[in-house]
């Protein structure tokens, strides 16, 4: 149990100070010599006081056993000693703590070798007068990185002679003039400095007046108190307890992977000014060897610890020692990066004896190294900085101000509730500053990863960075952190990080991330960046050092794309106010704190925990997972096994990411066999002890957290490492189209099972490729010129200098359009739109004696051919063009904007190719990527004018993926369904579950892409509904029901009731109030009624039937879609109604896909899956015969939906080949008429069939597709 049970506030209290021995002689030196100047004498551990505070035969009574390990106590000295010099140890338990027990408990994590150090760092004195009490904080790091923390009190004491501060013997004793230091260390695994803090004050307090004798049962009622203190688990629930007099507050973790926050975190902001504050942030990303200094030791810890929390989410991965004592100097001789803490005393000794530090003074607010009084180190890139500069000039971090306007507080606890909630405030607003310190620094990390294999590819990355800034990138590329922020971004880790990176994105970058496209500057990108401060650098083609693999004879320098990196968030972005948190306050301490009382306390703790679940069970999901998780702890140490499993399961259900699922497997496996048969009597907990053991069952799968750097090849490459290759280099993602490059870069006469990409060749493509697009960010246009063309716009090609009936000039290519780029004073010249050309043709034009070729376009409206001379360019220039032309139509034709990306990433690679292949005919080819110009001659690309007219737009949920996938499931919330106290009204949302439990989130206002990957099970999902609660529940085949929050974004919430394949999800939209009336079925015929709001089942029936795939509440009754029928459900749950299958089709291996329930109509209409036809039945008239309405071009309905007074029904197409059947598209959505049982209209717009549909509050209906197509029409309701 020691490494599974949460641990509680108090790990261990330590004792520190003088031994009798060297007590006794410094009494015996005074009375002969007179008191010294200064006495220092060697401290040791007194007394170790640990959990559990119970004696000896109460322990082994008890299941629950310490986390700790017995050690020999450090009270016993090595020689023998007569029993009245010996110290008397305490007891790791019992209320007297009287016994002579030899043993003390001592964590097992705890080191009390460099304790007595630590606790003195300065040295323990001997004084002749009375100082005040000291506190210092320390912090203690193991071989794994685990982190301890101390908070110690010294306080001095007289010396009486003839004992020790810790002494039970009687007698009487004689005060000297002499006073001893003492410490009290209290250790904790979690860093809670000022509420430990404020406890050993209450301590002081009980110590300053009581008597010696009672000090030792003080100091043990205090750490035994502070052991009964749980840990809040992560989330908005603070716990609260009262240590007379104070009342004493532990903030929780923001979520699991974040530590508590419980210092103040604008101290470094009154010791430094943001300048160095960003020297100092600068050296720590770098990973330099850094030492703080201060005269006050408590400033080292603070100002260390906040240090750290600012670079958050990078973890510092090196030796951490904030407070290094007198004798731990040589620390600073390590060679490994570091950082640690002295004492200013310390400052000239350090700078003399050691290299290469730096050396910050925390009390000067300055920065140096020990051979300079500057720091000669790359600074953070300006954009940042200067950002970061104007946030910290809008801190409110003096609390006098914001109190002078207040009444005075005239009770302490009031005053400091006050405090703390300013603080608290505090605290948010500068984490959110380093935190977009921390995004501005690393936001374009992102666009150079390669998610499928792993890979970052840091030459692309520095490529991006202004010239002044490259050093510090790639010095911080080289870093630990750094590179354990990468495994985090590989992992698509949805932290603060990705979370502000992604809400403070531009449009213009969502727009981007929509579309695989090569990154070139766009005009409003050249525009700022000519208007800002950086100096302009000229590119030419000088890859050199940047590529890998090449020779390093060569310089480079690159102008990155300022627009992405120079992002100053509007204010709005950082005025979040921080969640609103629950305090809960536990119940008053005990008098005595024997095992009855104890048990009695954790009795009463359980109580108050059931009252407050029963207060926010139905309304604040969160929350009642923070309570189920405390009495599920409490539970645990009462030895209440089955209790604590119950509210474990039920913790499960409302929050899976705080679930213990250590402490809940050692609970399976320690309970006894009368508690097992109770269990199994008990359904909850059965399927939670079967979840277990299945987990445990399951092989041990390290998760894959590798980061490859790119390297170009140095071998042959067949087709499948081709692709690899190529989607690592971040050139194109398609697997079909680097298909299509491997055919272009290989020898048409060899086999196709024995091609293979010779690495130099690929070399010399990946090389022209990255040279065109460094060429790209040269471009540099008038302004006149830049005035014609939209803001979006980027020139992707040039021709060289040619003759055109235009006049002299070079011939520019956008995405939209042609433009002649005149010579001599630069002009603009449109030569034509891509969707206005007419025809395109290879010529010949006369000059001189011979005929050149040249290359002559057509355009509607105009009566003159544009002709140019592009000489040896011209054929590539019209395969160009063609692709360009063709990749347009059929853009504008399918509403499809990723036709005319792929059609350019086409022409890129054309002309790639033609510039690697140093073959006779390189233009053959480059033809081969020519794909939408060959499609255009096979396949009719006229849209149908309804389908036209209807349809709005397509987007592509897999663009971020290699390969389509199926669009298995839409669902469309609206804006009202966002959360109550966010920041304004959210927009509404598509949500789109895709193949292996992904799910992608789209803004459904401007259709770009909200989240890229939302990872729900493995399986496949069925279903999805939206509730009011901002909740998303989603049925899955593994029969789980996740549930997304539609703020956060996350899926913490899984409801596991089912037993087979989750098939249909439905909510009584009658029910508008918290809790509503949701139904789940699955495949087996289970129907279970759920309470939205406590995530419970209400009812539970069962159907028998073959196979239940969906149902319906209209009218407050249920409706089923079984294999061979339709059921309409009693209230009971009991049959009331069945439509069987048509008797022709019961014949076939046929069943109900879908159904549409029209009560007001009294009409039931069906689709069958293998069936090209429609079935009206009236369900106010029973002997009425259906009807069966036969559909055009169809073999089988896949979803139905009602929108308006209208029916759109989903189909599979007949099949034919190539994915077509007579020419049209191969599957297809009909609107339907339900008064006229005729087809209103026949869209087609999928490749193939079509899996889903969904209403936009019947404004659009949205249809998706089966993986060959894989994507998302977007049609007009009329």
């Amino acid at each position: 149990m020691a490494d599974h049970l949460p641990p509680v506030l108090l790990e261990a209290c330590v004792v520190v100070g003088a031994s009798n021995d060297k007590l006794r002689e410094v009494c015996q030196s005074i009375n002969n010599n007179g008191t010294p100047e200064h006495l220092l004498l060697e401290p040791e551990v007194l007394h170790v006081l640990a959990p559990p505070f119970v004696s000896r035969q109460q322990a082994e009574s008890e299941t629950v056993r310490s986390h700790g390990k017995r050690r020999r106590s450090f009270l016993r000295k090595k020689r023998e000693k007569p029993p009245a010099a010996a110290a008397t140890p305490i007891q790791g338990g019992g209320a007297d703590g009287r016994g002579g027990s030899e043993d003390v408990i001592v964590p097992k994590d705890i080191d009390l070798m460099a304790l007595p150090q630590l606790c003195f760092p300065g040295g323990l004195q001997v004084t002749t007068e009375q100082k005040d009490e000291q506190f210092h904080f320390l912090v203690f790091t193991d071989v794994f990185g685990n982190k301890t923390h101390g908070v110690v009190m010294q306080c001095y004491r007289p010396i009486l002679e003839g004992t020790s501060f810790f002494h039970n013997g009687a007698g009487s004793f004689k005060f000297s003039k002499l006073f001893s230091a003492y410490s009290f260390c209290v250790i904790s695994k979690y860093p809670y400095f000022t509420a430990l803090k404020d406890c050993l004050s209450c301590l002081l307090n009980q110590l300053r007046t009581c008597c010696l004798s009672d000090m030792e049962e003080r100091v043990k009622e205090f750490a035994a108190k502070l052991a009964l203190v749980p840990i809040p688990p992560p989330g908005q629930l603070h716990l609260m307890f009262t240590l007379h007099p104070l009342t004493i507050v532990l903030p929780s973790r923001e979520d699991k992977d974040q530590p508590a926050v419980d210092l103040d975190l604008h101290l470094p902001f009154f010791c430094f000014r943001p300048q160095q504050l960003l020297q100092v942030l600068s050296c720590l990303l770098q990973e330099q060897r850094v030492v703080l200094f201060s005269a006050d030791w408590a400033r080292l810890t603070l100002v260390a610890e906040s240090l750290l929390l600012f670079l958050q989410p990078l973890l510092w991965q090196h030796p951490y020692v904030p407070v290094l004592a007198r004798g731990m100097l040589d620390f600073l001789m390590a060679p490994t990066a570091f950082l640690m803490g002295c004492h200013l005393s310390h400052f000239e000794e350090v700078a003399a004896e050691t290299d290469d530090l730096i050396l910050i003074n925390i009390d000067k607010g300055s920065v140096s190294t020990s051979c300079s009084d500057t720091v000669d180190l790359p600074e953070i890139p300006t954009a940042a900085a200067d950002c970061f500069t104007q946030r910290c000039l809008s801190l409110k971090i003096h609390f006098d101000l914001y109190q002078c306007h207040h009444a005075s507080c005239t009770d302490i606890n009031e005053q400091r509730a006050q405090r703390r909630t300013w603080q608290h405030n505090l605290n948010h607003d500068i984490q959110r500053i380093t935190l977009e310190l921390i995004v501005n620094i690393f936001r374009d990390v992102g666009s150079h990863l390669n998610y499928e294999h792993r890979v970052f590819n840091s030459e692309e990355f520095l490529k991006t960075r202004e010239p002044a800034e490259q050093l510090f990138y790639q010095k911080v590329l080289e870093t630990h952190i750094f590179h354990s922020f990468l495994k985090d971004r590989l992992n698509r880790k949805m932290d603060n990080f990705a979370r502000m990176e992604l809400g403070t994105r531009s449009e213009m970058q969502r727009m981007k991330a929509m579309v695989e496209v090569p990154r070139r500057p766009t005009m409003q990108e050249i525009q700022a960046r000519r208007k800002s401060s950086y100096r302009e650098n000229k590119l030419s083609k000088r890859l050199g050092m940047s590529l890998p693999n090449l020779g390093d004879d060569q310089t480079i320098s690159f102008q990155r794309n300022t627009l992405l990196t120079r992002i100053i968030m509007s204010d709005t972005a950082l005025r979040t106010t921080p969640k609103p948190v629950k305090v809960f306050k536990l119940p008053d301490f005990p008098f005595s704190l024997s095992i009855h009382s104890v048990q009695s306390y954790y009795g009463e703790l359980i109580q108050q925990l059931g009252k407050a679940i029963f207060s926010v069970q139905n309304e604040n999901p969160t929350l009642l997972a923070r309570f189920y998780f405390l009495r599920g702890f409490i539970n645990t140490l009462c030895s209440r096994r089955l209790d604590a499993l119950c509210d474990f399961q039920n913790l499960y259900k409302t929050d899976t990411a705080i679930f213990p699922t250590q402490l809940v497997t050692w609970l399976v496996d320690t309970l006894h066999r009368d508690e097992r048969q109770q269990a199994d009597r008990r359904p909850e907990l059965k399927r939670l002890i079967l979840k277990v053991k299945t987990e445990l069952e399951k092989p041990l799968v390290r998760p894959d957290d590798h980061v490859k750097k790119f390297e170009l090849p140095r071998k042959h490459l067949h087709q499948e490492e081709f692709v690899r290759c190529v989607q690592e280099c971040r050139i194109v993602k398609d697997v079909a189209t680097i298909h299509r490059l491997f055919d272009a870069l290989t020898d048409v006469s060899v086999p196709d099972q024995t091609k293979q990409v010779d690495p130099e060749l690929f070399r010399v493509f990946y090389t022209f490729w990255k040279e065109t697009e460094a060429e790209a960010q040269d471009v540099n246009l008038p302004s006149e010129v830049i005035d014609h063309l939209d803001n979006n716009e980027c020139v992707y090609k040039l021709s060289s200098c040619v003759k055109t009936s235009h006049g002299v000039g070079k011939i520019a290519m956008t995405q939209k359009r042609l433009f002649l780029l005149t010579e001599g004073r630069p002009g603009f010249v449109e030569i034509t739109k891509f969707r206005d050309i007419q025809e395109v043709k290879i010529a010949s034009a006369p000059f001189l004696l011979v005929r050149i070729p040249s290359l002559r376009i057509q355009t509607f409206g105009r009566p003159e051919v544009f002709e140019a001379n592009l000489k040896t360019e011209t054929e590539l220039w019209n395969l160009v063009v063609k692709e360009m032309w063709a990749g347009r139509k059929m853009a504008d034709q399918h509403k499809d904007p990723q036709y005319m990306t792929q059609a350019l990433t086409n022409v890129l690679l054309m002309d790639a190719v033609m510039g690697c292949l140093q073959t006779q005919r390189p233009i053959t080819a480059a033809s081969k990527l020519a794909y939408f110009d060959k499609i255009k001659h096979e396949v009719p690309m006229m849209v149908p004018k309804t389908t036209s007219e209807t349809l709005k737009h397509k987007i592509n949920p897999s663009v971020d993926l290699a390969e389509p996938q199926t669009v298995h499931v839409l669902l469309y919330t609206p804006g009202q369904l966002s959360c109550n106290d966010s920041e304004g009204e959210m927009n509404p949302k598509l949500w789109v579950a895709l193949s292996g439990g992904k799910v992608v989130v789209f803004d459904a206002a401007s259709w770009s892409m909200l989240q890229d990957c939302i990872q729900v099970g493995e399986s496949q999902l069925n279903c999805m509904v939206g509730l009011i609660q901002e909740q998303v529940w989603i049925g899955s085949q593994d029969s789980v029901i996740y549930i997304i929050d539609t703020y956060s974004m996350s899926c913490n919430k899984q409801l596991t009731e089912h037993r087979h394949e989750v098939t249909g999800l439905t909510v009584d939209t009658r029910d508008q109030h918290s809790s509503q009336q949701t139904y789940s079925c699955s495949c087996d015929g289970t129907i279970l009624q759920w309470d939205s709001a406590s995530l419970k089942v209400k009812r539970q029936f069962y159907l028998s039937c073959d196979r239940l795939s969906s149902i319906q509440i209209h009218d407050g009754t249920l409706w089923c879609c079984c294999g061979d029928s339709i059921v309409e459900l009693k209230k009971s749950g009991t049959p009331q109604r069945r439509m069987m299958l048509p008797d022709d089709l019961q014949s076939m291996p046929s069943s109900f896909s879908s159904f549409i329930v029209i009560p007001e109509r009294g009409q039931l209409w069906t689709g069958c899956a293998d069936s090209g036809e429609l079935c009206l039945w009236h369900t106010n008239n029973h002997r009425r015969p259906s009807k069966r309405i036969p559909l055009p071009c169809s073999s089988g309905v896949t979803c139905m939906i009602r929108v308006k007074d209208q029916i759109w029904v989903g189909c599979r197409g007949r099949s034919g080949l190539g994915g077509y059947c007579d020419g049209q598209l191969r599957s297809q959505v009909l609107v339907m008429d339900p008064e006229s049982h005729a087809v209103l209209k026949e869209l087609q717009a999928h490749s193939d069939s079509v899996q889903t549909l969904c209403s936009t509050e019947d404004r659009y209906v949205l249809s998706g597709s089966a993986r060959r197509d894989g994507k998302i029409a977007i049609w007009k309701v009329e």
